[in-house]
C-alpha cells in the first residue's frame, strides 16, 4: 500500500476528528489530548504499519520546527482572548508565578535531577528549564474564553497568562544550560555575556519588538481609512499572518519570539478591545493549534510505542517525574501565591496545574542541537514520561475541577447578593 494514501486517509480522519471530538469529550472525565496519545500509540503498535515514528532524538531539527509553529500559533490565540488590561496590580499573580514560582522550580528540578537522576549540571539544568514552563497547548482547557466572553476568573487569567509568558522567561535557563555545556568544552567565562544577551537583549527585544508590532499592526487592523482596513476581509487566517511576522521579525533582531507573539497579542487587542474581529482572530488561531496539537500527540503516541521513547526511563526518573509534577510544581506555585487575596481551593487549583507538554519537548529538541548534553537519553525518556502522565493526570481531572470552582464561584456570588437585598430591606 502506498504510505502517501495511508498518510493521506490519515490526516482527512484527524482532521474529522478535531472538529468532532471536543464536542463528544467536552462532559467525560477525558481530554482531547489523552485520545490523541492513545490514538497514536494504538495505530504505530500495528504490525506493518507503512512508515515509522523514531526517536525525537533521530530528527531534533524537526521536532524543534513542528514544537515551535504550534507554540507560537498557542501563545497567539493566548494573547488575543486575555481581556484584563495589563498592570502591575491587577496580573500580580502572574507576576508571582513568573518571578517566584518559576525560578524556584527550576532550582528544585535542577537539583533533583543532579541528585536523583545522577545528570551532570548542563542536563540537570536542561532538563529543570524545559519543564518549568507551563505548555499554553495542552493548557487550553483550563485558560480563559475568546475574547469579551465573559468566561476570565482569576483560576483562568493565572494559567493563561503564565503560560503566555513563561515560554519566553524559560529560554534564559535554557541557554544557561547550553552555556555550561559549551564551557566544559571550551572553558571560557560564560555568566556575563549570558546575562548582557540572553537575559537583558533577548527579553528586552522580545517585550519591546513584540509590543511595536502588535500596536503597528494594530493600526493597519482598525486604525487606518475604512476602506483599507485589513479587520475588513474576516478572514480568521490573518492570525497567522501576524503570529508569523511577528515570531520572525523579532527573531532577525536576536529577541526572544515566544516572548515577542504574546506580547504581540495582548497589543494588538488593546489597539480596538471590543472589535468583534478579533474573535475571528482568536477562532483560527485556536482551530488551527488544536490541528496541530493532535497531530503531535499522535506522533507522540507513537513514539512512545514504536519509538522506544520511553526505553531509557529508570525507576529514579519515574520518581523524578512524579516529584515534579505532584510535589514541585504544587509547592512553587502555593509559595509564589503567599499573601494574595487568591481563595485557598483556587490558589491550590493554580499550583497544581502546571501541565508540562509541547514546549518542554522544543526546548530539548532546541538545546540539543547547540552543545553535547550527557545523559540525553534519560532526559528524554524522563521528559516524555513527564508529559505523558501530566496529559493523562491533568486531562482527566480539569473539567470536574473547573466545574467545581464554578460552581462554588456562583454560589458565592449569589449569597452575596442574597445578603445584599436582605441589607437593602
Amino acid at each position: 500500500m502506498d504510505p502517501y494514501i495511508v498518510v493521506l486517509a490519515g490526516f482527512g480522519a484527524l482532521v474529522l476528528l478535531t472538529a468532532w471530538l471536543p464536542m463528544v469529550l467536552k462532559e467525560a472525565p477525558l481530554s482531547l489530548p489523552i485520545v490523541c496519545v492513545g490514538i497514536g500509540a494504538a495505530l504505530f503498535a500495528i504490525p506493518g504499519l507503512p512508515g515509522t515514528t523514531p526517536h525525537p532524538a533521530d530528527h531534533l531539527a524537526v521536532v524543534e520546527r513542528l514544537t515551535e509553529f504550534v507554540v507560537i500559533i498557542s501563545l497567539m490565540g493566548a494573547g488575543l482572548k486575555i481581556d484584563r488590561i495589563l498592570g502591575w496590580r491587577s496580573w500580580s499573580v502572574t507576576w508571582r508565578l513568573l518571578g517566584i514560582s518559576m525560578p524556584l522550580t527550576i532550582a528544585l528540578l535542577a537539583a533533583l535531577a543532579y541528585w536523583l537522576l545522577g545528570l551532570g549540571a548542563a542536563t540537570a539544568l536542561l532538563l529543570a528549564a524545559a519543564l518549568a514552563p507551563t505548555d499554553p497547548v495542552l493548557a487550553s482547557d483550563i485558560q480563559v474564553g475568546p475574547p469579551d466572553s465573559g468566561e476570565e476568573d482569576e483560576t483562568r487569567f493565572a494559567l493563561t497568562s503564565e503560560a503566555g509568558l513563561n515560554d519566553g522567561l524559560a529560554f534564559p535557563f535554557v541557554h544557561a544550560a547550553i552555556a555550561l555545556a559549551l564551557v566544559a568544552q571550551t572553558g571560557e567565562p560564560w555568566l556575563a555575556k549570558w546575562f548582557g544577551v540572553s537575559v537583558v537583549w533577548k527579553l528586552g527585544m522580545g517585550v519591546a519588538a513584540g509590543y511595536a508590532i502588535g500596536r503597528a499592526l494594530g493600526w493597519l487592523l482598525f486604525k487606518i481609512p475604512n476602506r483599507a482596513k485589513l479587520s475588513r476581509t474576516g478572514d480568521g487566517f490573518v492570525a497567522l499572518g501576524i503570529t508569523a511576522l511577528a515570531y520572525g521579525l523579532t527573531e532577525m533582531v536576536h529577541g526572544y519570539g515566544f516572548l515577542a507573539v504574546f506580547v504581540a497579542g495582548l497589543a494588538l487587542r488593546s489597539a480596538e478591545r471590543s472589535h468583534a474581529y478579533h474573535e475571528k482572530l482568536h477562532d483560527f488561531a485556536e482551530q488551527l493549534e488544536r490541528l496541530l496539537m493532535m497531530a503531535l500527540l499522535v506522533l507522540f503516541g507513537g513514539a512512545l510505542t514504536d519509538g522506544g521513547l520511553l526505553g531509557a526511563l529508570t525507576w529514579s526518573g519515574a520518581a523524578f517525574g512524579l516529584l515534579a509534577l505532584f510535589v514541585v510544581r504544587p509547592l512553587t506555585g502555593w509559595i509564589g501565591l503567599a499573601g494574595t487575596n487568591c481563595p485557598a481551593t483556587e490558589r491550590a487549583v493554580i499550583s497544581f496545574y502546571g501541565i508540562r507538554g509541547i514546549g518542554s519537548v522544543y526546548y530539548v529538541a532546541y538545546a540539543l542541537q547547540k552543545g553535547a548534553f550527557p545523559g540525553a537519553d534519560v532526559l528524554w525518556s524522563t521528559l516524555a514520561f513527564i508529559v505523558l502522565v501530566s496529559i493523562m493526570l491533568h486531562g482527566a481531572t480539569v473539567s470536574p475541577v473547573m466545574r467545581y470552582l464554578d460552581w462554588r464561584r456562583k454560589k458565592g456570588v449569589t449569597r452575596r447578593e442574597a445578603a445584599e437585598l436582605e441589607s437593602a430591606a
